[in-house]
């Protein structure tokens, strides 16, 4: 197996993987804490990095229909969340191209303040 490269979104507050301590994203990011996931409260993003993405489904979740990625660790390869391909209702469309990221399978920490 190859090398594999991360990035890394800098920031003063990170989140990370929980498993491999990773970093995915970044306060800046996070638009709600107002979400739900397979294990309980969970967070959506606008942007997250060192992921990948599974095959496109659809899923019907609390808010509708929507095709979705699971999207897990690049490093380490657990499963973090999804991230929102489409929206089938109107209201649901400002999720399209975001992340969530479950609560419980990630770590907020200190980043470093920008120089």
């Amino acid at each position: 197996m190859g090398k594999v490269y991360l990035e890394h979104p800098g920031g003063t507050r990170l989140y990370s993987c929980a498993k491999c301590s990773t970093v995915l994203t970044n306060r800046c990011n996070l638009l709600s804490t107002r979400f739900t996931g397979s294990t309980g409260r969970a967070f959506l993003f606008k942007k997250a990095v060192n992921l990948i993405e599974s095959e496109r489904q659809e899923r019907v979740m609390l808010t509708g229909r929507h095709i979705v990625r699971d999207v897990s660790c690049k490093k380490c390869k657990s499963r973090l969340g999804w991230m929102y391909e489409y929206a089938m209702e109107e209201q649901q469309k400002y999720k399209e191209g975001k992340v969530i990221l479950e609560r419980a399978l990630i770590t907020e920490s200190n980043g470093m303040d920008e120089i």
